[in-house]
């Protein structure tokens, strides 16, 4: 009976720890929200899962996602994403979404948060990993999924030699979210004032940073006053930015989030979050 039930413990423990080494993304858990045990898995969203996709964002966020996002996520068009799907699920369910991240790469010396890193002059190809959306379907939720997303995109921006962070936008009144980040060793590093309109309200957000291959925050004064002199500037251009988009009706509006077009110094600083704009938004 001791050897079957150590048998059994040792079996359990090491399927645990393979995946918290990513060497197993699939792992049985609990929720007494569900009838059985599900089987979490991670892949690549795809284009089948375009109507699941629509239907989650529209019913987790305040926002509505044009057709264009989700088009460009489906098939990969300058955004990338990981799905969760329960393995366990019955009728044809078991390949279907309750969970989703989606990221897009930028130019750290174009990014808001330029200020923040500590740059090499020489490089000027060096990337950053913008979080878009991350959420899990309430049924699904504190069952670790909203992590293991988190790291898929963290072991992602590992991989790119020129990448030196990922950062995200957290609403301020999302206190799951922000401790969520907090627990998985992102910084806050910022409180935006007014940074989100919806539907006519202002509310602040959290701005984290998660630095990977070597990037960190300017430490020397040298670096600390590039730093303000690179966010003065990314500033100015983002004013730019804003002119010539009220004169360019032809830009794609899920474009319109870029992160150059957000003006982040004190200041009358906004982001209206109607049906035709998208920002980082997460509903975990």
């Amino acid at each position: 009976m001791w050897h079957k039930w150590k048998e059994k413990f040792m079996s359990k423990l090491s399927k645990y720890i393979k995946y918290l080494l990513g060497i197993d993304n699939t792992i049985p858990m609990v929720n007494p929200k569900l009838p059985r045990r599900p089987a979490i898995s991670y892949r690549p969203i795809q284009p089948s899962d375009l109507e699941i996709l629509e239907k989650i964002h529209d019913d987790l966020f305040p926002i509505r996602y044009e057709a264009e996002f989700f088009q460009n996520v489906v098939n990969g068009h300058d955004i990338v994403s990981w799905a969760a799907v329960d393995r366990s699920r019955p009728n044809g369910q078991s390949d279907e979404l309750i969970g989703f991240v989606t990221a897009r790469i930028v130019l750290a010396r174009e990014s808001e948060i330029g200020d923040l890193l500590s740059f090499d002059s020489s490089n000027s190809d060096q990337t950053l990993v913008y979080i878009l959306t991350l959420g899990v379907v309430e049924s699904f939720r504190n069952l670790g999924i909203a992590s293991a997303l988190i790291r898929e995109v963290i072991k992602y921006a590992s991989s790119i030699p020129t990448c030196r962070a990922i950062y995200l936008h957290v609403i301020s009144y999302n206190n799951s979210a922000i401790h969520l980040y907090k627990k998985m060793s992102f910084t806050c590093v910022r409180r935006l004032q007014g940074f989100y309109l919806i539907n006519g309200q202002h509310y602040d957000s959290y701005l984290f940073v998660y630095y990977v291959n070597g990037g960190r925050s300017p430490c020397s004064p040298l670096e600390l006053v590039a730093g303000t002199l690179n966010f003065m500037r990314n500033g100015l251009r983002s004013v730019f930015a804003m002119l010539r988009k009220n004169e360019d009706r032809k830009v794609s509006k899920w474009a319109k989030c870029k992160e150059n077009h957000s003006l982040i110094s004190t200041g009358p600083n906004r982001r209206n979050l109607t049906a035709a704009e998208c920002t980082g938004y997460e509903c975990v």
